[in-house]
């Protein structure tokens, strides 16, 4: 009896962790992982990625400071570095310079904060009822009400009251999700506006205004791409009715942040937000 309530007596440990790969996604094989590859690459490899670091930081300068004037002088050499892949540790800071949301941030003291606490948005309980549906296998947001899923709440909240025309819509959720795992929650805010209001490129609302525009163009431009440079399988979709609504409009509405294998994703953002 004694041994039986001792046994009963004794509560579980905490659950065993799941193992996460290098971005903090749950793994779902242990064999073949980019994880296992990185930590086998060879001393020479792992060297040549300091060094190319410290390029990159000599090139951005502290805090970003020698970005613009480098980019002045060398505009090949920064898009020939962007293009072979911005280095993770410095991603989040670049993608603020090359998208213009650091400049937004410094006009715009206190905004944020102001959207946060003290606006309230017609859209709080479509933005709940999604957030747990965005990079659900990511450890930042698996918590429910926990700091990655407060984060990516009160961004899109707030941009949801920035700019009441588009509101919010559900392909935002995996934007925010992307930016939040890279910098911070009024970082992410400002590039989002940069993106949609266009602080550097064509603005990019219309991705989210009512009919989806932008998407529509995007998919149209693709078919056609589609049939320009890959011919064959662009009259195979002719001949058995597909067409890009079917399958792409995921891509265009959550850019590129949802459907793809996350390295592959980085990489798409590199280039897309630069060029």
């Amino acid at each position: 009896m004694d041994k039986k309530k001792d046994v009963d007596d004794i509560e579980p440990g905490p659950a065993p962790s799941r193992p996460v790969d290098r971005f903090g996604f749950i793994k779902t094989e242990q064999s073949n992982s980019p994880e296992g590859i990185l930590k086998s690459r060879p001393t020479h490899e792992r060297g040549r990625e300091e060094r190319r670091i410290r390029k990159w930081r000599k090139m951005i300068g502290t805090g970003g400071s020698d970005w613009k004037h480098y980019v002045r002088r060398n505009p090949h050499v920064v898009k020939r570095r962007i293009r072979k892949g911005i280095p993770d540790c410095l991603r989040g800071l670049v993608w603020q310079l090359i998208s213009g949301s650091r400049d937004l941030l410094l006009m715009n003291p206190g905004v944020y904060e102001t959207l946060v606490i003290y606006e309230t948005s017609t859209s709080e309980l479509e933005i709940i009822r999604d957030i747990s549906r965005t990079f659900p296998s990511h450890i930042f947001f698996q918590q429910r009400h926990g700091p990655g899923q407060r984060s990516l709440y009160n961004v899109l909240k707030a941009y949801s009251v920035y700019d009441r025309d588009v509101g919010y819509v559900q392909g935002m959720g995996f934007i925010a999700g992307l930016l939040l795992l890279y910098m911070s929650e009024e970082d992410a805010f400002w590039l989002i506006v940069a993106l949609l209001k266009g602080a550097v490129h064509a603005p990019m609302e219309g991705l989210y205004q009512a009919g989806l525009p932008l998407v529509q163009q995007y998919l149209f431009q693709f078919e056609k791409l589609v049939q320009e440079h890959m011919p064959k399988l662009g009259q195979h979709f002719i001949e058995e009715m597909i067409n890009p609504s079917m399958y792409a409009s995921q891509w265009f509405i959550t850019v590129f942040s949802y459907s793809f294998p996350f390295p592959m994703t980085l990489r798409v953002w590199d280039v897309f937000l630069y060029e």
